[in-house]
Parts: structure tokens; C-alpha cells; sequence
């Protein structure tokens, strides 16, 4: 993974950890109950995002390195782990 997508991921994640703690704080305080499913889809959100630049990361440089390769084996590999992932 580049260095730049590895550090901005890295500072999302730290993000989203920190929301994830807000929330618990809201649930020990007996926060407004939609108040707190409003964070969690916040914090749902932003984990989707990293989800979504990690992925795109993936297709940008590890799979296109793949598809132009002779390597059928790491061509197939690389197909799928997406299928995998896209099946969860």
C-alpha cells in the first residue's frame, strides 16, 4: 500500500476509533437513544469510506499490477479475493 493511502487511512481509522469511544461514553451517560444510532451510522459511514479508499486503492495498484502481468495464477488470485470480499 503507498505510504500516503496507509497514513490517511490510518488517520480515518483513528477518527472513526474515536467516535466509537464518544458512543460508548453516550451509552454510559443514557444518552437519547437516537441520538446515539445517529453516531453509530456516522461512525458506520466513516468506516465505509475508509473501506471504499482501501479498495480503491486495492483495484488502482494491486490488481491492475495483476491484470497487466503474465501471471494468469496471480490474475485469478487477485479476481477472487474481490469476489470474496464483494460476497461477505
Amino acid at each position: 500500500m503507498e505510504r500516503a493511502a496507509s497514513e490517511k487511512a490510518l488517520k480515518n481509522l483513528n477518527r472513526v476509533e474515536g467516535q466509537i469511544r464518544g458512543i460508548a461514553r453516550m451509552v454510559e451517560e443514557d444518552r437519547y437513544c437516537i441520538d446515539v444510532v445517529t453516531q453509530i451510522q456516522a461512525a458506520r459511514a466513516a468506516l465505509t469510506r475508509v473501506e471504499s479508499d482501501l479498495l480503491r486503492q486495492h483495484l488502482g495498484h494491486c490488481v491492475h499490477r495483476a491484470m497487466k502481468s503474465k501471471n494468469v495464477a496471480e490474475q485469478e488470485k487477485v479476481i477472487e479475493e474481490l469476489l470474496a470480499v464483494f460476497r461477505r
